[in-house]
């Protein structure tokens, strides 16, 4: 095991800890930025130090694509590659191939997928993902599962389970680098939660240094996604991390970190950036929108990044259609955003105001008191009263939507 994972502090299910990596000391909870094939679009690695991002993920995939595996292994790893000297988590290669490629075919071996270079077929199994994730090198490597949509029902989502957790073992015998790398089992298991709490016995059993939770954010409504979310960090053992895959917006985060979650990543705070949208304490602020041409403002008075101390609302408009510099700025801004709420995140936890942080974010988001109900059932679940910041009940909406615009 190469990693050491202390807790630092608690309210209820919430924990803010210290994540001990070969290539840094990291703090959770923490909001990892998704670099498809070794950078984050629009920003240098000197940025993201500059932003404070202490993660970074890579596409097991795309990067096994181009530059190859073998070429990062001979150049020294990806850290050496792209000059990133912090920490970094590979995923195992097989989302993209399930969710990029239609014509993929999953079998015991493996995942069988067309080429996108030639269009001949090909296969990733348990043991060639670990071997590409050992030649990449990065500090957190994820097994690979048998990936489904929480939408699909039936006896596929029981064969997925069961196949992830043989597939588990047949990763923990290829992995040849365990005193450098860390292995993250997933838990699949759909919306079931039998199947659910299957597959985290399964996964417990092996004694890993860490563990996922797998196959949300596919579409699933918000209150299946926040109960699979409970149940899983329950079961998982208290002195291990623990990842939500595939989260990226603001809320979901503060909720699950709530629920007791450590970890997550999403390409959404760089994607929506590519589109002109800000992240705000309100929600999103949309640069495109007529009435930012002329207005003199900042993104966010309250943020000190580089972008809203020395950029306006109307000049990120003027480019945002037309210029790079729009997305690259905006890209700045929400990852920067999303840093600060992992720091504030884990200081308002050890620092025991962790109930008013929450509440405070709530009412910036929410200031009619219509927070989703699903968040007030979280909430409840996770022993944190938001009353102060909720309307009547019979006010409470049940409203999937994450942000209110600006």
């Amino acid at each position: 095991m190469a990693l050491r994972f202390e807790i630092l502090g608690r309210f209820n299910r919430a924990r803010a800890s210290q994540l001990t990596l070969p290539h840094f000391v990291c703090q959770t909870p923490l909001f990892m930025p998704v670099g498809t094939q070794g950078s984050i679009k629009g920003l240098t690695s000197s940025q993201l130090e500059d932003i404070g991002c202490q993660i970074i993920l890579g596409n097991t995939y795309h990067l096994a694509l181009r530059p190859t595996s073998e070429l990062l292994n001979q150049l020294g790893g990806l850290h050496n590659f792209m000059n990133w000297q912090r920490a970094m988590l590979t995923d195992s290669g097989g989302f993209q191939m399930v969710s990029l490629l239609h014509l993929a075919d999953i079998t015991e071996k493996g995942v069988t997928f067309q080429s996108p270079v030639d269009g001949k077929p090909m296969l990733l199994t348990p043991e060639e993902s670990i071997q590409i994730q050992n030649r990449i090198g990065a500090d957190i490597i994820m097994a690979l599962d048998d990936v489904i949509k929480t939408t699909v029902t039936g006896p596929r989502v029981e064969e997925a389970t069961y196949r992830t957790l043989r597939w588990i073992d047949r990763c923990i015998a290829a992995h040849k680098r365990p005193h450098d790398q860390n292995l993250f089992g997933i838990v699949q298991g759909g919306l079931d939660p039998v199947l659910r709490d299957i597959c985290v016995k399964g996964l417990v059993e092996r004694n890993l240094p860490g563990y996922a939770i797998g196959g949300l954010s596919g579409g699933e409504d918000k209150n299946s996604f926040w109960r699979v979310v409970a149940q899983c960090t329950a079961a998982l053992p208290e002195d291990k991390p623990r990842y939500v895959m595939g989260v990226g917006y603001p809320l979901d985060i503060v909720v699950c970190s709530a629920l007791g979650a450590d970890m997550y990543d999403c390409v959404y705070p760089t994607r929506t950036a590519r589109f002109g949208t800000a992240l705000v304490p309100e929600g999103v602020l949309k640069l495109k929108n007529r009435d930012m041409a002329d207005d003199t403002r900042p993104i966010d008075p309250t943020c000190p990044c580089m972008v809203c101390k020395n950029y306006t609302r109307a000049y990120i408009h003027c480019l945002v259609t037309k210029d790079a510099m729009g997305s690259q700025l905006l890209s700045y801004h929400n990852l920067y955003y999303m840093m600060r709420l992992s720091r504030d995140l884990h200081s308002s936890i050890v620092e025991e105001r962790f109930p008013k942080f929450v509440c405070d974010f709530l009412r910036q988001m929410f200031p009619k008191g219509n927070v989703p109900e699903w968040v007030c059932n979280a909430m409840e679940v996770a022993g944190i009263n938001i009353s102060s910041c909720c309307a009547p009940p019979s006010s409470c909406q049940e409203n999937d939507s994450t942000y209110a615009s600006q």
